[in-house]
């Protein structure tokens, strides 16, 4: 890769380029995060940079049409939902900029003896690196930059390649907000100068990605090796349980929502449909109906929900793992078909736990059904995968409900409901799901220097 391009997912048609940044950039890049982290940082207080980022808030509200026709065109998100993600990448600014100081107060600490006092002090550790996915191009990078820059960390960013428009839009709106040079800094980087150049260097101290398994795995080696702070939102393949409901109609929309989410690549979107024998008839007909009724169309019409895949490499793989799937004997009831980077809905039944399918994450709209026996089978099902990232839970008793939620092995439970993320809710997960947490008080203590202050008199 020695270029960021824009390829609409949906028409094929190629856009700008942006050149690679050459090595002495990173480094000069880098560099300002530091001298930014130096001068700017440590002189001012949680208070002026929650100010600084409610701005960042409020331009992304009035930009908000500009930013959603990036997205459109970068990676083929239906406009309605484009203009949601940049919506709620506001909310996620001002939260943080509203409950900052909150967050970062002084935590007193009751000394068991001795004279005098104690307290943790939350302070930055100073340059991170955040490494950002395409499906989410502007949310992905709120619940990093958002609390880091408010708690007093500076920002490198290496975005998608294949969203480098809205990277440069983000970074714009950073500086005119009135965050100083190096604050937060958009860098076109490679995944060797990554690698290479930015996570050794020993002014970064962090890093956090969003992304899939194997590029998680990697930076977290080289972190390791370099004594870095990691935080990782990998893959998932969450489970919708359902065990009992007094209306079928509802749990079947929130099923269809919970898969159609961003075209069906979202991370934690429902994936896996784990239903108690004697509803699964009923939920399977009316599943299947209700979300092969929605079509691929065009994301620039706000009447869209379902737009095309990312790119048209996205949906070839998508199409090898169903065949894949059906070869190794699982029934295709409903099928989708593939034009171009379009791919409709698709639900599998019978995956056996022997084939392939039965743990990948399946990255666009295949939903996989599966009957269960009774409450302990549907656990054992919905735990038996590589990740833990999010789940969703319907049922009417309110005892099952927590005494299910305490056996799922993932970082958030939904119960009765989908579609429930929000600014305040701590988010990510378990196992190859990845570690730490965003948004919410925590995802401003990842990382801070939680430093302890003793005073004797």
């Amino acid at each position: 890769m020695n270029k960021y391009t824009v390829t609409n997912p949906a028409t094929g048609d190629s856009g700008p380029s942006f050149t690679l940044a050459t090595d002495a950039e990173v480094t000069e890049a880098i560099g300002a995060a530091d001298r930014a982290h130096s001068e700017f940082s440590r002189r001012t207080s949680v208070a002026e940079r929650a100010a600084l980022m409610q701005r960042v808030a409020h331009l992304h509200t009035e930009r908000r049409e500009n930013l959603a026709e990036l997205i459109v065109r970068e990676m083929g998100k239906p406009v309605a939902q484009a203009l949601g993600e940049v919506d709620f990448a506001a909310d996620i600014y001002s939260y943080y900029a509203t409950h900052g100081e909150a967050f970062l107060a002084d935590e007193p600490i009751e000394l068991l003896g001795g004279e005098g006092s104690a307290f943790i002090r939350s302070a930055s550790l100073g340059v991170l690196v955040g490494i950002m996915p395409w499906n989410f191009p502007y949310y992905q990078v709120a619940r990093f930059a958002g609390p880091n820059l408010v708690l007093g960390n500076t920002i490198l960013l290496k975005h998608a390649s294949q969203c480098p428009e809205s990277a440069a839009a983000i970074e714009a709106i950073f500086t005119d907000a009135g965050f100083p040079d190096g604050a937060y800094r958009n860098v076109y980087a490679s995944s060797a100068q990554i690698s290479d150049i930015i996570i050794p260097d020993p002014r970064v101290c962090g890093v956090s990605l969003t992304g899939s398994e194997g590029a998680g795995a990697a930076v977290a080696e080289v972190a390791g090796r370099n004594l870095k702070k990691v935080v990782l939102e990998l893959g998932g393949s969450d489970p919708f349980i359902l065990l009992s409901t007094d209306n079928m109609d509802e749990a079947v929309d929130a099923a269809v929502d919970a898969r159609l989410d961003n075209s069906g690549q979202s991370c934690n979107a429902a994936k896996r449909f784990i239903v108690i024998d004697g509803l699964y008839d009923a939920f399977l007909a009316s599943f299947t109906a209700k979300i092969t009724g929605n079509v691929p169309g065009d994301p620039t019409s706000p009447d869209t929900t379902l737009g095309p895949l990312s790119s048209l490499g996205a949906a070839e793989g998508l199409e090898e793992q169903l065949q894949r799937a059906e070869a190794q004997g699982a029934t295709v009831t409903a099928r989708g078909n593939r034009m171009g980077a379009f791919f409709s809905p698709t639900v599998l039944t019978d995956v056996s736990p022997q084939s392939d399918a039965y743990r990948e994450e399946f990255f666009g709209p295949v939903a996989a059904v599966y009957r269960v026996a009774n409450e302990a089978e549907a656990v054992q099902v919905a735990n038996d995968v590589p990740y833990g990232l999010g789940s969703y839970l319907f049922t009417t008793d309110p005892e099952q409900a927590l005494r299910v939620a305490d056996q799922i092995d993932a970082g958030m439970v939904f119960i009765n409901g989908s579609l429930l993320d929000g600014a305040e809710l701590p988010f990510g997960g378990v196992k190859r799901s990845g570690f730490g947490r965003e948004l919410g008080r925590f995802g401003i203590a990842e990382f801070a220097n939680k430093k302890l202050i003793r005073i004797l008199r």
